[in-house]
């Protein structure tokens, strides 16, 4: 009877040590288990990354410092625009350029005729020939008269008709002159028919308000040019953030024709305000001028008022998992990639970016998923217990 007891009592004790090995095996190989899953890495062959839209990138420095929203237009300085007259009432014979052609400055626009610019030439060139004359006269007279051999009362006549007549031909070659004609050839007797209309700025052609064969008077505007070459950013500050803004500031801007964001540099600050609404026009050169940027298209910016870079990232590359931030580390293998995640420490958020600090050292020349960490981290978390997904 004690003997069966006693047996019982050792296999049981024997049963419990057995259970205990067991269990602490298994917390062992928990705790390894955990440990690898710590470091687990995301396999993506190159077609899902290709699917997914993955994109990588080195960690950027970015101003991530506060700044100034504001709205304006692209403009040009008044003398990078010139809307084009005909100076003289006549008909256009021929139009030598369309919109958006690119020309000199002096470059010939268009052809004009009339029978008045035929008529304001002969008259040129009869009074100059009548000069001439007088001029000749006028001399020989006042030899005379200061010899003491003419009469005063000739010369004064004489003197009185030169100064007249060359008054009127010096009007004539003022317009001559406007009208780009070569005053020698008209003293030797060439009557141009039609007169040429010249750029007066180089530049693209902004529009062309005349047809062939119409009547312009001659304040009526025939084209307008305008050069871009300096083509700036006009920005509206609000009275509230004056004190923020100066001269040297960074400027990033869209405009609807391009996708990409473009950058400016404050140049000059408006002294007096605008009434209603009351603010101030800042004017921004353009650093990275492309594609189509013309002068009134609307324009939306950020001042930055300070200059502090960091390295961030877009919001797009960081997960929350816990209490913890990561990214992931993107490294290129034979037809996949692997993406390793880094916990990192975030700070302020600024246009769709992050600032981050990275509790590890990263080499220098690491490159991170700047997008879908949402998907990494859940294939992470599916990786936990099963093994690497490819």
């Amino acid at each position: 009877m004690y003997l069966n007891r006693s047996i019982i009592f050792i296999t049981a004790i024997v049963g419990l040590i057995s259970c205990s090995d067991k269990s602490a095996v298994s917390e062992e190989e928990d705790h390894h288990g955990h440990e690898e899953n710590s470091v687990e890495v995301v396999h993506l062959s190159d077609q899902q990354v290709e699917a997914l839209g993955m994109k990588t990138g080195k960690l950027p420095m970015i101003n991530m410092s506060d700044y100034v929203e504001s709205n304006g237009q692209l403009k040009v300085p008044p003398q990078n625009e010139a809307k084009v007259t005909a100076i003289i009432g006549a008909n256009i014979t021929s139009i030598e350029i369309i919109e958006g052609d690119i020309v000199k400055k002096g470059e010939i626009l268009a052809w004009l005729t009339h029978p008045d610019l035929i008529k304001v030439q002969a008259q040129y060139l009869e009074k100059w020939n009548q000069l001439q004359y007088l001029e000749d006269e006028y001399n020989r007279q006042k030899n005379l008269y200061e010899e003491k051999v003419g009469s005063g009362r000739e010369y004064q006549k004489i003197k009185a008709d030169y100064n007249s007549t060359n008054a009127l031909v010096k009007s004539y070659e003022a317009q001559m002159k406007l009208l780009g004609l070569n005053l020698k050839r008209i003293q030797n007797g060439t009557i141009y028919e039609r007169i040429p209309v010249y750029s007066p700025i180089k530049g693209s052609i902004r529009s062309v308000e005349v047809m062939t064969g119409q009547y312009v008077s001659p304040q009526a505007v025939m084209f307008e040019i305008v050069n871009i070459d300096h083509i700036h950013a006009d920005l509206m500050v609000f009275e509230k953030d004056v004190h923020k803004v100066k001269i040297g500031q960074k400027v990033i801007f869209n405009v609807e024709t391009i996708q990409r964001e473009l950058t400016a540099k404050v140049y000059s600050v408006g002294k007096t305000f605008e009434q209603d609404p009351k603010a101030i026009h800042l004017h921004a050169e353009i650093e990275n001028k492309e594609g189509l940027l013309i002068p009134g298209m609307y324009v939306k910016g950020r001042i930055l008022t300070g200059d502090e870079e960091t390295t961030a990232l877009p919001e797009e590359a960081i997960v929350r998992k816990g209490n913890n931030h990561i990214v992931f580390i993107a490294r290129k293998r034979s037809g996949e990639w692997e993406y390793q995640p880094v916990e990192v420490k975030t700070g302020i958020k600024n246009n769709g970016w992050v600032e981050i600090k990275p509790l590890e050292t990263i080499p220098d020349d690491a490159e991170f998923a700047w997008n879908n960490a949402y998907y990494l981290l859940a294939e992470m978390d599916k990786g936990e217990g099963g093994g690497h997904h490819h």
